[in-house]
């Protein structure tokens, strides 16, 4: 088998999500941890001009942003999978799920932890703005759902599911979407789940 080399930092939702299904398909990886300095190299720029995380490499292929790398790791390594489904519909759903993560979820959730944690110079407010209007919209999708998309877990809970999770570390409370809640256990209840490290939760004081 190709050896895999996973660009990676442990903070990083984006890796995070690729960590997982790499986990649960038991695939051996080298992880490389690729900080800020890493990302300003000649060769890591190789890898990626854009200097994010994460990267994934296997041989002589190279493949960058962690939905792309999703959805290549299931279509090279485990195509009949359920991590994304045969049927159409589900399919297409998964994809949604997927835009979200890169949407909503990151200009949302994720900008907020950013800027709280980090001091990334991004809008706090507009990021409250974006996860008010979102996490409605996911809790009501997930009443009386387990999974984002059909009947089992697909790519499309490891996606969202780091942000959504470290969303108090931005200051966005999760305490009033019960079903929110009881699918991020049900990601953490599937075998090879590995946790994204915690960070304290900011004084809103």
């Amino acid at each position: 088998m190709t050896t895999l080399t996973f660009y990676n930092t442990p903070l990083s939702g984006h890796g995070h999500r690729v960590k997982l299904l790499l986990t649960m398909l038991n695939l051996p990886y080298e992880e490389v941890e690729a900080d800020a300095s890493v990302r300003k190299t000649a060769r890591f720029l190789a890898l990626n001009p854009l200097g994010q995380i994460p990267v994934l490499v296997a041989g002589d292929t190279t493949i960058v942003d962690s939905n792309a790398i999703l959805l290549w790791l299931v279509k090279r390594y485990a195509p009949e999978s359920h991590w994304l489904p045969k049927d159409l519909l589900q399919e297409v759903e998964v994809h949604r799920w997927l835009a979200k993560a890169a949407g909503e979820i990151r200009y949302g959730v994720a900008s907020a932890r950013l800027i709280k944690q980090f001091s990334v110079p991004e809008n706090y407010d507009s990021a409250r703005l974006v996860a008010a209007k979102f996490l409605p919209q996911m809790e009501q999708h997930l009443a009386g759902k387990r999974w984002l998309a059909g009947e089992q877990a697909t790519l499309a809970d490891l996606a969202c599911y780091a942000y959504v999770a470290c969303a108090p570390e931005g200051g966005i409370s999760l305490a009033e979407y019960p079903a929110i809640l009881s699918w991020l256990k049900n990601v953490e209840a599937l075998p090879g789940f590995v946790g994204i490290p915690t960070l304290p939760y900011p004084d809103m004081g």
